[in-house]
């Protein structure tokens, strides 16, 4: 069994991205967005739910644009461009499950940059089984 008090995990981590938990099916990932940072505008070929820990944040998916804050949720289906900014003076917190699995099992990605060039270089994929 695999147990998380997943508010004060997400609230733990200091890392832009970082792979809690990889099933055959979905995947669980804690994110930390700095101020005035983002996700960046991007399209998986996966779902995703994204849960808000704490900080304020801009919510855009396929053109729509809302106010996240703590406890709010946004689904965002396959094919879809979203992004998520951080629009507060403190960190943007959330936790995300991906179905399936969209980042490599046990993945830590201290900062976007990092995460962007691991994505480029093909080192971020997840399980093929």
């Amino acid at each position: 069994m695999e147990h998380y008090t997943i508010a004060t995990v997400a609230e733990k981590s200091p890392d832009f991205r970082r792979v809690l938990w990889t099933g055959k099916h979905t995947q669980l990932v804690v994110m930390t967005i700095p101020p005035g940072g983002e996700i960046g505008e991007e399209v998986h070929e996966v779902d995703q739910i994204l849960t808000f820990v704490s900080g304020v944040g801009e919510a855009r998916v396929s053109g729509e644009t809302r106010k996240v804050v703590a406890g709010d949720l946004v689904v965002v289906p396959a094919g879809r461009t979203h992004n998520f900014t951080n629009e507060g003076p403190n960190p943007l917190v959330l936790y995300t499950v991906y179905g399936p699995p969209e980042h490599a099992d046990g993945a830590v990605h201290k900062t976007k940059d990092e995460a962007d060039r691991l994505e480029e270089a093909g080192k971020d994929e997840p399980p093929t089984s």
